[in-house]
């Protein structure tokens, strides 16, 4: 029992920081690429595709992670972060409304200590995993 819930934080504590480091890094990979529109265009998709990438790790993650969660609260609050994370990343895709940019790094960052809490804090017994 004890592998099944490290796993899944592990994963979801990866995720989550690559997706912070991705949202951090593009700003400059496209400053750094600006001279070439071509270039730009194309980095763009590729780019722009680990967003979706991030988000179905992060969904098995917290769908795992919260299976073997012994805290009813923290399975909310990952799935309440994962909700607006993917609401932030959907909204910049269509820009339905203005947000700023370091928006989507609360709900990110949140998912990582989340997934750290639930590391540290959260296990079930191997005989017994209720909720508390």
């Amino acid at each position: 029992m004890r592998e099944a819930t490290l796993k899944p934080d592990r994963i979801g504590i990866l995720a989550s920081s690559l997706c912070m480091v991705h949202c951090i890094a593009t700003p400059f990979i496209f400053i750094a690429q600006s001279c070439s529109t071509a270039c730009h265009e194309a980095t763009a998709t590729w780019w722009g595709s680990l967003d979706f990438l991030f988000l179905s790790i992060s969904l098995f993650a917290i769908y795992q992670s919260t299976k073997n969660s012994s805290k009813t609260w923290i399975k909310y609050a990952m799935w309440a972060s994962w909700f607006v994370l993917l609401a932030v990343i959907l909204n910049e895709k269509i820009q339905l409304i203005s947000l700023p940019e370091i928006a989507i790094y609360f709900p990110a960052f949140a998912l990582i200590l989340l997934h750290i809490y639930n590391l540290k804090y959260c296990r079930c017994q191997p005989d017994n995993c209720c909720s508390r």
